[in-house]
């Protein structure tokens, strides 16, 4: 990873296109006097997806269940913990949920039930991913994982060109390899690469906060249910690996159907270290919508589906992108920028996997840039 900086933009005629975009959606807010951040629609939402996670675990330490209903329960947990992550984690710590910035600040460490640190995510996604989208080397999101290839500029391995079949699996795993290692090994990398500028003991106050968490995780999610309630040992662990699974495989597909798909671009700084495009003009050739016309979609996966939206306004909640979207795409498509979207959820996977199936090929597509 290059150090933060490093990678800077280069302003040139189409350098106006956000401000005048800025404008007409501050415009749209000011005109239908309401707040750029969450409102009781997305406040209900939390609720029921905090429900539905808690109400099963609590049912399973209070109940006496079959081994195959308590799987089920896991499995429930499993669904709501990524509606957590994507609707409600998500738009807390870009300060999107409420005005009120201890309800954010609150809402935000609901990332504590998936058993993640807030800084960490906050340094990778908020800082690296939103700043140096789909710049390799930079957004953390691209970077080549165990076997797997998501950037064009990486080096193709022989085994890559079957990841879009295995990547299935690592996908599964990535919310138990966040609650395990993930956070440790970014804590080391971030401070080797000074990400993290506070002085040793702010760093060392950060290091047992993140032991302390996952102790805490552990104690409650695992031991409790099987060391204090009794509950059978297999069953439980089997259950929490289910639950981690659908999280881990939902998190990451979604996440990954905004970048990774056919279409959008992979610049790489010139020896300067600049990238030779605007900063906005470079999130919309490097990000894609999908599904916008979809509530269900698009309530479940807390607006991830209109990430062309997000990436240029990330202090808006999610509540407000179907309604700005038609403004962004409008601006875009005045301005000759491209505004790039996959009709269908299934569209968007059937590019993701593509995408991931030609970075696979002997003699890949040539990045754009």
């Amino acid at each position: 990873m290059s150090e933060i900086g490093s990678v800077k933009w280069k302003k040139n005629d189409m350098a106006h296109f956000f401000p005048t975009l800025k404008k007409r959606v501050d415009g749209y807010f000011s005109e239908n006097k309401i707040k750029k951040q969450g409102n009781r629609k997305l406040y209900l939402k939390a609720t029921i997806l905090l429900s539905v996670y808690l109400t099963p675990f609590i049912l399973l330490l209070t109940l006496p269940f079959s081994n195959g209903m308590q799987l089920i329960l896991w499995s429930i947990m499993g669904f709501a913990l990524a509606g957590i992550g994507m609707s409600v984690m998500h738009d807390a710590n870009h300060g999107a949920f409420s005005k009120n910035k201890t309800l954010n600040y609150i809402m935000g460490h609901s990332l504590n039930l998936l058993g993640g640190s807030v800084c960490n995510w906050k340094m990778q996604h908020n800082v690296l991913h939103h700043t140096y989208t789909n710049i390799a080397d930079m957004d953390e999101d691209i970077d080549d994982k165990l076997m797997m290839r998501f950037c064009p500029h990486s080096e193709r391995k022989g085994y890559h060109r079957f990841q879009f079949i295995y990547v299935v699996f690592f996908y599964s795993i990535l919310t138990l390899y966040w609650v395990t290692l993930k956070d440790f090994v970014q804590f080391i990398q971030y401070r080797k690469h000074k990400a993290f500028c506070e002085e040793k003991k702010s760093n060392v106050r950060k290091f047992i906060q993140i032991i302390s968490l996952k102790a805490v995780y552990f104690f409650i999610i695992l031991y409790l249910p099987i060391g204090i309630i009794g509950l059978p040992l297999g069953t439980t662990i089997a259950g929490f690996i289910i639950m981690q699974a659908i999280a881990g495989f939902i998190l990451a597909l979604v996440f990954q159907l905004a970048h990774t798909v056919e279409g959008t671009s992979h610049p790489l700084p010139n020896e300067e270290g600049i990238i030779e495009n605007d900063w906005a003009i470079h999130q919309l050739q490097t990000t894609a919508n999908f599904s916008r016309k979809s509530k269900l979609v698009s309530w479940y996966v807390g607006g991830l589906n209109f990430q062309v939206e997000h990436h240029l306004f990330p202090y808006i909640s999610h509540v407000h992108y179907p309604e700005i979207a038609h403004i962004v795409k409008e601006t875009a498509e005045e301005f000759g920028v491209p505004y790039l979207e996959n009709r269908t959820f299934m569209d968007a996977v059937s590019s993701h996997f593509a995408f991931l199936y030609q970075l696979g090929k002997p003699n890949p597509m040539t990045a754009q840039s």
